[in-house]
């Protein structure tokens, strides 16, 4: 049949005559961005402008324009999860429509195996196919090859620009350059474009930081200080005038800040480092020192750091009324030292915003070590605390799958993202450059985590304690005890508990195991 025949099939052929005949034609259009689409006039329209002046020009054999539009602004051609698509498959698969028709073959689909998926159910409801500015017809087997062969090169045109976008940002990485993203504490995004520069204030933010954490040489005491002079993470606008960042600093922003190499004038790409074009803020020494303390604290959860005044409870002790941590202090009255623990937000907010206040330090940590002796001298209890620490882990594990699923959900929209941006010809070759990095940046940033929570899941798996081990054990804890320095004793503390709740209304302790750290005590590894 040649392209400007009407569509139809064998079974209606004898039966309609030709001039009775009416061929209901359905227009699909798709653009792979919503950039532009807010215009009077935008692609969509002319490619429906474009197809309604085709099937005008078939008036005579009896092709008509449906009332329902198909229009994809914003979605890729690489799959099928497109809403008007959807649209129209159902309404070939309800037989009302005879005869689809688009603009260039490749706004249906630019994967050939979608395609094929799509003129299959075409076939079976007997619609034809026409693409307005190609000569093709789906009802010949020529039309099909020709149609094959054009979609084959189309999806092999997709996929190279992704590889040749990928190698540009993997030649401008080890040369150095700025490939777009989201702007760190400390720099600015050159408005001309293409770079970083130094943000004079925000410096001052990161060097004092760096330099807390030389000084201090552990992430919370830093935060509590930050806090405390009010640095807060980058605040930047969005190309759509959004706001973001301006928050408090986390423990992970503190930490992801700390080895970031940008702040050493370099620029990361795959693990290794390349001079960057932007200044550096933070000189080598203090970069040095810092990743050395960040080192020994990963080795061994910061117990190589100094603790002078035997604070066993360090990170582990919190304000039940506040949630919020208790810190470590001293006072001293005629040359004698007193220990406390006191509510960080107490500290910093005042005595009147916390109901605990205060608790002597040898108070609760004697409190603590006896909950531990408990557990060696009742096997009922060293039962019920194992069982407790296998709900934690069976808990745990639930949160790890749930986390893992939707990060499995990112992953798939942000490739499905980067599909698209990568098709799309249609804007600024610039512009698309820095959002596929943007992309691809979150993409490696989400699969990192993915392998971070696939290598919990298998530790937690593997997890297992013996009530029976852990009383026989405990039951020589003040012998053990004895034996060890301050600082291994605050090492056997933090392997067997994992948290320490103290409420000040009540007086009362309440403590939380560390089902990893009782095992690694059952085991004799501590």
């Amino acid at each position: 049949m040649a392209r400007n025949s009407a569509p139809r099939s064998a079974a209606n052929a004898s039966i309609v005559p030709a001039e009775n005949r009416v061929v209901r034609c359905a227009i699909y259009t798709r653009k792979s961005t919503e950039e532009g689409l807010q215009q009077e006039f935008n692609s969509l329209d002319a490619q429906r402008e474009a197809a309604e002046a085709y099937i005008a020009s078939q008036r005579g054999e009896g092709w008509q324009v449906g009332t329902e539009h198909f229009d994809d602004g914003g979605y890729t051609g690489g799959n099928m999860d497109r809403p008007a698509l959807q649209r129209l498959l159902a309404a070939v698969e309800s037989r009302s429509v005879d005869c689809v028709v688009v603009y260039k073959v490749d706004r249906l689909s630019r994967s050939l195996m979608d395609f094929a998926r799509i003129i299959e159910v075409f076939d079976q409801h007997a619609v034809s196919f026409v693409s307005v500015t190609q000569q093709f017809n789906t009802t010949t087997s020529i039309g099909r090859l020709t149609l094959n062969i054009l979609l084959s090169f189309a999806q092999f045109e997709r996929e190279i620009i992704s590889e040749r976008t990928r190698d540009k940002m993997s030649a401008a990485r080890r040369k150095g350059k700025w490939i777009g993203g989201h702007p760190v504490l400390g720099y600015d995004i050159d408005p001309k474009g293409g770079r970083i520069v130094v943000n004079p204030e925000e410096a001052g933010h990161v060097r004092t930081l760096f330099g807390l954490y030389v000084e201090l040489g552990s992430l919370l005491p830093v935060l509590q200080e930050a806090e405390r002079r009010g640095l807060l993470t980058k605040r930047w606008t969005t190309e759509d005038g959004k706001v973001r960042g301006g928050q408090r600093i986390s423990k992970g922003t503190l930490h992801g800040l700390l080895t970031n190499a940008i702040y050493t004038g370099m620029v990361d790409h795959k693990g290794t480092l390349y001079p960057g074009e932007h200044e550096r803020i933070i000189e080598q020494n203090t970069w040095d020192r810092v990743h050395e303390t960040l080192r020994r604290n990963n080795a061994d959860n910061g117990a190589s750091l100094k603790n002078k005044y035997g604070a066993l409870l360090r990170g582990l002790l919190f304000c039940v009324p506040c949630g919020t941590p208790m810190v470590h202090t001293y006072t001293t009255r005629k040359s004698k030292r007193y220990r406390y623990y006191v509510c960080y937000n107490a500290q910093q907010q005042g005595w009147k915003n916390c109901e605990t206040k205060s608790v002597p330090a040898q108070a609760i940590e004697s409190a603590v070590l006896a909950s531990i002796r408990r557990i060696g001298t009742d096997p009922k209890l060293a039962e019920a605390v194992a069982a407790e620490a296998l709900a934690q882990v069976a808990r745990r594990r639930q949160e790890v799958d749930q986390e893992s699923e939707a990060q499995r959900r990112g992953l798939r929209q942000l490739n499905q993202n980067l599909a698209r941006e990568a098709a799309d010809m249609s804007v600024d070759t610039g512009a698309r450059f820095e959002r596929i990095a943007t992309l691809q940046r979150e993409i490696e940033t989400v699969e990192r985590r993915l392998a971070e929570l696939v290598t919990e899941r298998s530790d937690l798996d593997r997890d297992h304690i013996n009530a029976n081990d852990l009383h026989r054990t405990l039951a020589e804890f003040d012998a053990i005890w004895s034996s060890l320095s301050t600082k291994e004793q605050e090492q056997m503390v933090h392997l067997l508990v994992a948290k320490v709740g103290y409420d000040g209304r009540t007086g009362k302790a309440t403590v939380n195991f560390n089902n990893a750290g009782a095992k690694e005590l059952c085991q004799g590894k501590c």
